[in-house]
């Protein structure tokens, strides 16, 4: 009994019912490989790595930014005290990002803000 062989390269086999398509070709004939993806599969998958994730609380922040990059700065006013003159925030976070990155960040916190007043009621001002 003969052993069959694969072939060469499983993305040119058209043998399949129903999968036969020309193969991609370049401007001189040679056959051009394109990678088989899933359909079901996203194309980019994110997985993020928290073993190092540090949580902290803030109540406070404030930032600037220049054509480069946009700073933004964290941290906590633990003066409970009103009527005080000098109110000491502690700046524990300091975070630079691009424009673009910043961008994003500004789109999720709006995304994110709305999605809280439908949930439990406008904030105040």
């Amino acid at each position: 009994m003969a052993k069959e062989e694969a072939p060469a390269n499983p993305a040119a086999d058209t043998s399949a019912a129903g999968n036969e398509k020309p193969a991609a070709t370049d401007s001189n004939g040679t056959q051009i490989e394109t990678p088989i993806r899933n359909a079901n599969v996203p194309p980019h998958q994110v997985k993020f790595d928290t073993q190092n994730l540090k949580s902290s609380y803030c109540n406070v922040c404030n930032g600037s930014s220049t054509r480069e990059e946009v700073v933004v700065n964290f941290g906590v006013n633990d003066s409970w005290d009103l009527g005080a003159q000098d109110l000491k925030v502690k700046l524990e976070h300091r975070i630079v990002m691009a424009p673009h990155a910043a961008k994003r960040l500004r789109d999720m916190l709006v995304k994110l803000i709305d999605e809280h007043e439908t949930r439990y009621g406008p904030l105040g001002d």
